[in-house]
């Protein structure tokens, strides 16, 4: 009798531990990292056995790491940077169209820089007195499949160089992103953004594997992000900043990237961001903040309260197969895998519909489609493409107070025979607007 009531018991307590879990909203899994403790950002989380180690590249890794390899080997990370002569199809652009004032050939060329959105050319060169490479006067549009004008120092440090394609060197300005351990040994350890350029130099963890190497997944969240931030997040030279320099102070040697950098040293100690202040449009960002141009998740993110609550690059985006991308992305599952209906974290409703007031099975209903509208370009010329980190839904009275165009809000994006007036009608009739939308969109038209 006593052994049926403690069977009955274990079922009952079985039954409520089950009905507990699945009423638990899905952000439980990450209540672990999302409370850890903040130890700053200036403290420095590289281990020991890393302060005195080399660069050995991914094939050693490999040896143990074979999955990590073979995924990574397939993202676009490992061909930022590829070899014409030892693989000639990774060149995508179409030569026989190249304008006749190109001060560069095909046959000059030696490394290729990306392929998915835009590629570029390195050519050898010999600048500031030293070898060194210079990137071609053109660059071949992915987009559009064109040609286009590409003058590099028409960017940030436009004062720090000559405006001559020829005398502009990669070393300061692209390699430190580009190639691994560029960016602290001023040597181009190897091609493309392989496992040491997130992990750190790793010859002493491949002879004992007690020999730790970074991990960023293991830090305080706020730390975590900051491998991607590296290049992800656009930004000045430190320097500007330490000697009140500008980039004019630089002449020649203006970097535009965290010199000095390995993982887990403190970032903010080598990076400036590139500057914002709100209401104020630059040629990077949006008066909002929103990206003007690629490259600038970083600087919309740490704005954001996912990243103020310790949601990381790398709890949306594999970092091994790059998985979740603007070309790829994963849909409604990716943001529900902590979101829910009816949850603590929202949407505050029941179903799709009520939240998005579209069809469930509509564009309209994407979650990045209003939360990451495509606000930037890859270049002058290209479409549209590039999606906001900001998360926070940009309202079409916004949009307008805020100047910017008006392909660049969510709603206007799909209803572009409606005008940005009628669409904040729209949201103002569903009930979709807080207080202070409210009396943006009553005093902005």
């Amino acid at each position: 009798m006593m052994k049926k009531f403690l069977t009955f018991i274990i079922l009952i307590l079985l039954l409520l531990s089950i009905i507990i879990w699945l009423n638990l909203p899905k952000i439980t899994p990450y209540y672990t990292q999302l409370t850890k403790t903040r130890i700053g950002l200036n403290f420095d989380l590289q281990p020991e056995s890393q302060k005195d180690a080399h660069f050995i590249g991914s094939k050693k890794c490999q040896e143990c790491h074979e999955e990590n390899y073979h995924d990574w080997g397939n993202s676009m990370h490992a061909k930022m940077i590829q070899t014409i002569k030892t693989d000639p199809s990774v060149v995508v652009a179409d030569f026989t169209k190249l304008p006749e004032d190109a001060d560069f050939t095909l046959a000059q060329a030696v490394y290729t820089i990306g392929s998915k959105f835009k590629q570029r050319y390195m050519i050898p060169a010999q600048i500031n007195g030293k070898e060194d490479f210079r990137l071609g006067n053109y660059q071949w549009n992915s987009q559009n499949k064109k040609w286009q004008s590409f003058k590099p120092y028409k960017y940030w440090y436009k004062d720090a160089y000559p405006h001559d394609n020829k005398s502009f060197p990669t070393s300061t300005t692209c390699d430190g992103c580009h190639f691994t351990g560029y960016m602290s040994t001023g040597k181009r350890e190897e091609l493309s953004i392989s496992c040491e350029s997130c992990h750190g130099p790793g010859s002493k963890h491949v002879k004992d594997p007690k020999n730790a190497i970074f991990k960023a997944s293991l830090s305080d969240p706020m730390r975590t992000n900051e491998v991607c931030f590296q290049c992800h997040m656009r930004n000045r030279d430190k320097r500007m900043e330490t000697q009140d320099a500008t980039s004019k102070d630089l002449w020649m040697d203006a970097k535009d990237y965290p010199d000095g950098y390995e993982p887990g040293k403190p970032l903010i100690n080598y990076k400036l961001p590139a500057p914002f202040s709100p209401g104020e449009e630059t040629k990077e960002f949006w008066a909002n903040g929103a990206a003007k141009k690629n490259r600038t998740q970083g600087n919309e993110y740490i704005h954001d309260r996912m990243y103020k609550h310790g949601i990381t690059c790398i709890n949306c985006h594999n970092p091994h197969k790059l998985t979740n991308t603007a070309k790829k992305p994963e849909g409604n599952d990716a943001c529900m895998k902590c979101h829910a209906f009816g949850s603590i974290i929202g949407p505050h409703q029941d179903r799709l519909e009520d939240h998005t007031q579209h069809k469930a099975n509509s564009k309209g209903s994407l979650c990045i489609e209003c939360h990451m509208p495509k606000t930037a370009k890859h270049t002058g010329k290209s479409p549209l493409t590039v999606r906001s980190h900001l998360f926070t839904f940009t309202y079409p009275a916004q949009t307008k107070a805020y100047g910017m165009p008006p392909e660049t809000n969510a709603c206007y994006a799909c209803h572009k025979d409606k005008t940005l007036k009628s669409l904040q009608d729209d949201l103002k009739n569903w009930g979709k607007l807080e207080w202070e939308k409210l009396e943006l969109s009553n005093t902005s038209f």
